[in-house]
């Protein structure tokens, strides 16, 4: 086993990094076939198009947990400057792979989310948080300090575009019900389990994490970051296009959001 792959100690692993993540970021095979694993999924045509419509004036573009490129590649090409972020070098490689072969520019850094100290301040015209990475670290002041970077590093008027998955969408199938009454329970006598906190398998990794969000709590974390709400998308089942007739128990049916907020002017 190289060391790259060798499992970290508890003590080791960067702050808000399962062990289940810490190996999904560091499997070479999980980049490799990222873009195949993904090439149809109707959640990653969605955002782009909200992406193409926010993002009109070019500009610095901070992807955070750009995994291999899917958003900053097509906003390369239309002429923004971008920083990719992750905490996988593999997939940052694969990121590089595609910028030398098109000549563009798209820099890069191995990062994790929670410790983004290194980025100065009010650099960013806009930053990008897709595909519930957010929901990817655990503990709840880990994710808010991975919010405030993210208004830090945005200039007054930035946005932030997002996307996470709903805790309560649990209740519309017989399965997810009966992990919800389960989860509440153990949330009751486990101090370090949040209501939200998911362990699954994926991709052949072993207990991966991930927080599911009530629409409350998520307007909530990201006001207590400074954002102002720009626009809050309600996803259908599918995530094929925003959910029909959002105001009929939209908190409840929607599969997740996609938000745009935005960094107010000082």
């Amino acid at each position: 086993m190289s060391s790259a792959n060798r499992p970290l100690p508890q003590w080791q692993l960067p702050a808000g990094v399962t062990r289940g993540a810490w190996q999904y970021t560091q499997a070479e095979h999980i980049a490799d076939q990222y873009d195949e694993y993904f090439a149809c999924s109707d959640l990653f045509e969605l955002d782009e198009r909200v992406v193409a419509r926010y993002l009109q004036k070019p500009g610095w573009v901070v992807d955070l947990g750009c995994g291999t490129g899917r958003a900053v590649v097509p906003l390369a090409r239309r002429g923004f400057r971008c920083l990719a972020v992750d905490l996988s070098p593999h997939m940052l490689r694969i990121v590089g792979q595609k910028a030398t072969a098109e000549g563009l520019n798209i820099m890069r850094l191995r990062a994790n989310l929670v410790e983004l100290d290194s980025l100065r301040d009010q650099i960013a015209d806009y930053c990008l948080c897709l595909f519930s990475t957010i929901g990817m670290i655990q503990g709840r002041e880990n994710r808010a300090r991975a919010l405030r970077h993210a208004w830090r590093i945005l200039k007054p008027g930035g946005l932030l575009i997002i996307h996470v998955h709903n805790f309560w969408y649990h209740l519309l199938y017989p399965a997810g019900r009966r992990w919800i009454l389960s989860h509440l329970a153990q949330v009751l006598f486990n101090r370090n389990l949040q209501r939200g906190d998911k362990f699954y398998d994926y991709l052949g990794i072993p207990q991966m994490y991930l927080h599911t969000y009530g629409e409350r709590e998520l307007l909530r974390c990201l006001r207590q970051a400074g954002f102002q709400l720009a626009e809050l998308m309600r996803l259908d089942a599918p995530r094929q296009r925003p959910l029909r007739l959002p105001w009929l128990f939209g908190w409840l049916r929607a599969n997740g959001w996609i938000v745009v907020c935005r960094r107010p002017f000082d």
